[in-house]
């Protein structure tokens, strides 16, 4: 049987690249997303490249604690070892702290972390009773470095960052390898429309191919966080 990867977030960016790498390396893959015809999309081109590959979906949107339960529910009724579970779901809404609309920071933190917080729990059970499994969490250069516009969402990437340090400690004894990617910008649908050429920024399918990377190390080893930037340094 393949081995399983479970994503958030899987139709378009980092997630969508990511999910096409671990297909090609001979993985399964669960995915969610809140647009059906957007995953309808993804697993028609996915499954036509990679025919010997399954990659199932639910409709999901992880800001609600209740969707976020319908995925555990729907990952769990496959019954299958989750290998490597990637928490990607994300929004981004710049702002200030003093002048951004009521209820962004609950929404971010809602999307960001708290989607993370619950899905980790309702799958990692049985991770630890297996002992085996690498969490990776999307995090961002935002979890590190406050920048004037990010506002509630770097308030929730520095949060993330958080989680993951304190996840990866209490997993030691359990063999499951908890890991941070913080990539600086990357050419996502977060940048649509922007002046700024293509090569300015970070390609999805690098982000991708680092966290592949990083799950094919040896028992023994564990690379803690990932900062990814742009070859010419960050966006002002």
């Amino acid at each position: 049987m393949n081995p399983l990867l479970v994503l958030s977030g899987g139709t378009k960016g980092i997630g969508k690249a990511t999910i096409e790498r671990f297909l090609s390396g001979g993985y399964d893959v669960i995915t969610c997303a809140r647009s059906q015809n957007d995953l309808l999309g993804l697993q028609k081109e996915m499954l036509v490249k990679y025919p010997h590959q399954t990659l199932n979906f639910i409709v999901a949107d992880l800001s609600l604690p209740e969707d976020t339960q319908q995925f555990i529910h729907f990952i769990k009724k496959q019954e299958r070892h989750v290998d490597v579970l990637i928490n990607n779901t994300g929004i981004f809404v710049p702002g200030q702290i003093h002048n951004e609309e009521e209820g962004i920071l609950e929404k971010t933190i809602e999307t960001n972390v708290y989607s993370a917080y619950r899905l980790t729990r309702g799958l990692i059970g049985d991770m630890m009773q297996s002992k085996q499994g690498h969490i990776f969490n999307i995090c961002s250069t935002a979890s590190i470095m406050a920048y004037p516009n990010g506002g509630s969402y770097c308030i929730s990437k520095f949060a993330l960052l958080g989680m993951t340090k304190v996840l990866r400690e209490e997993m030691k004894p359990y063999n499951i390898k908890v890991t941070a990617i913080l990539p600086g910008a990357t050419y996502t649908n977060s940048w649509e429309g922007t002046d700024l050429p293509e090569e300015r920024f970070i390609s999805s399918k690098d982000i991708a191919e680092t966290i592949w990377s990083a799950n094919q190390l040896s028992n023994n080893a564990l690379i803690e966080e990932i900062l990814i930037r742009p070859q010419l340094g960050d966006l002002d």
